[in-house]
């Protein structure tokens, strides 16, 4: 099987069943097939070959899902990218890549306009023409919907994906057939997706989870998927009702976002069976306030991250009463799960320790890194740089990422541990911590902080706040008030500017 195939498969099973629904069109499988072997033909005759990386800057639009998978189909490689990315970002992933096609969004396309000045390749958006680019809906209208046939096996290349890069410059994480494969049949074993299913895709379908676990994961069973091209409460609240949605997929900011609309407790939100989110935790707290206000009680919680495909750990509905803001006690379907010390052997109940997994969702590595790919992997474990610890019942529970660890004064102090309680506070709205280099201790602890503007000594605040909730040497000794903390297009923080701006002071 490959990706390809599956979209051909469901297309002869399920012809006249609704396969994508948007805001303005209702298409069949047989519909969506048929236009992805138009697309595959015209790419075809523009010249791209099997391997050839097809960019597509698209938001979640029915032209994304049938780009991906016509390209699929010729068996190119498709290299999906965040709708927001600036121009500056576009174009490195475009050349990091090698680049030789590139799609975007007519509403996208003044930002990226100047790609085709700048790169040889071939460049497409939506709706008209332009100089130097090709109106796709012309290009599918050009070919007959014969059926093209990929015979690609499960090892060839699918896709790479670019990581948020945090650190620097993003990494591409490259996936094979059987890698993506391997993580959508887990999401619809664990989520218990069916023909009947009806996944509701908000999230940035450039990324790892909305991808290759819930599209591709829907797909799988021959699910209905109904495409929105930004998250917004509204939205969702609507299109829940409306189309009778029954897989969700969201940040937790999504979530909290919608309890706190005015019409959650008027809308009928009961044809959801699964309420899914990941990227971070939600505390005891906002769970609760979650379900009181949406009145549910299958809400899910998947750790994993890119370079696993995503695969990890699931925290279950009934989980949540007691073990909210853990990631579960066991390893999601084709997955296995380790935590380690330094010298990479596994630690007790209680002690820290790096998350490894393992698992044919794992990427094949980093394009053109061959450096950081040995890094990742150790005797086929993926190094996630997350460090985590298992209590006494078996769950884990992260602690933050092994490169934001502080050292100061020998100790090991954990970032994430200081802002979760300093969010607690009611003035408090957002907060980041960082280690500056200290000239006895080592590092010292930073506090970038923002507020509602109630507090007048931000600093005395915060150390009489934390001075009950945590050891003296986690409180922070510096701090500063802000307007905004960096972040990048997908809502990562990034902890590496805070650093630069905090040695410049």
């Amino acid at each position: 099987m490959n990706l390809s195939e599956l979209l051909a498969y469901q297309s002869r099973k399920y012809p006249s069943k609704e396969g994508l629904v948007t805001l303005d069109d209702r298409i069949t499988y047989a519909q969506w097939n048929q236009a992805v072997n138009q697309l595959a033909k015209a790419l075809q005759r523009l010249g791209v070959n099997q391997n050839d990386k097809v960019v597509i800057h698209m938001s979640n639009t029915k032209e994304f899902v049938i780009t991906y998978f016509a390209v699929q189909r010729i068996r190119a490689v498709a290299v999906p990218i965040n709708a927001k990315f600036v121009f500056e970002e576009v174009s490195y992933i475009f050349n990091h890549c090698d680049g030789k096609v590139f799609l975007t969004d007519d509403l996208l396309f003044d930002q990226v306009s100047s790609l085709s000045e700048i790169y040889d390749g071939i460049f497409i958006k939506t709706k008209d023409s332009a100089d130097g680019w090709l109106a796709f809906d012309e290009l599918l209208q050009a070919e007959e919907s014969s059926e093209v046939v990929s015979d690609a096996n499960e090892e060839e290349e699918a896709s790479i994906l670019y990581t948020s890069g945090t650190t620097g410059k993003p990494k591409g994480v490259v996936f094979t057939h059987k890698n993506i494969l391997a993580v959508a049949s887990m999401m619809a074993v664990e989520m218990e997706m069916k023909p009947s299913s009806r996944m509701l895709h908000m999230m940035p379908l450039s990324h790892s989870a909305p991808l290759h676990l819930f599209l591709i994961g829907g797909t799988y069973v021959g699910a209905t998927h109904v495409l929105a091209p930004t998250f917004s409460p509204d939205l969702l609240l609507e299109l829940v009702s409306k189309e009778r949605t029954t897989h969700f997929f969201g940040a937790p900011v999504a979530y909290l976002m919608t309890a706190k609309h005015p019409k959650v407790t008027e809308t009928d939100l009961s044809w959801m069976k699964s309420w899914v989110y990941g990227g971070a935790p939600l505390s005891q707290s906002e769970v609760q306030f979650v379900q009181d206000q949406l009145d549910i009680d299958h809400l899910y919680c998947v750790y994993g991250l890119t370079e696993a495909g995503p695969n990890g750990t699931l925290l279950m509905p009934q989980e949540h009463a007691s073990k909210a803001g853990s990631i579960g006690q066991r390893a999601a379907l084709n997955c296995e799960i380790r935590l380690v010390d330094s010298e990479g052997q596994d630690v007790k109940p209680g002690e820290v320790g790096e998350i490894l997994l393992k698992g044919e969702g794992n990427m094949k590595g980093y394009y053109k890194d061959e450096e950081q790919t040995e890094k990742a992997f150790r005797n086929r474990w993926l190094y996630t740089g997350d460090m985590a610890f298992k209590d006494n019942d078996g769950f884990f529970w992260v602690v933050d990422r092994k490169k934001d660890i502080i050292i100061s004064g020998g100790l090991n102090i954990y970032p994430r541990e200081t802002e979760t309680n300093l969010l607690e506070h009611p003035h408090i709205t957002d907060v980041a911590l960082v280690g500056v280099p200290h000239p006895d201790w080592g590092e010292t602890v930073k506090a970038f902080i923002i507020q509602d503007g109630t507090i007048e000594d931000i600093e005395a605040e915060c150390r009489q706040y934390l001075h009950a909730r945590l050891a003296d040497y986690k409180i922070p000794r510096l701090y500063e008030e802000v307007t905004e903390l960096p972040r990048n297009a997908t809502g990562k923080l990034l902890k590496n500017k805070l650093r630069e701006k905090a040695r410049q002071v």
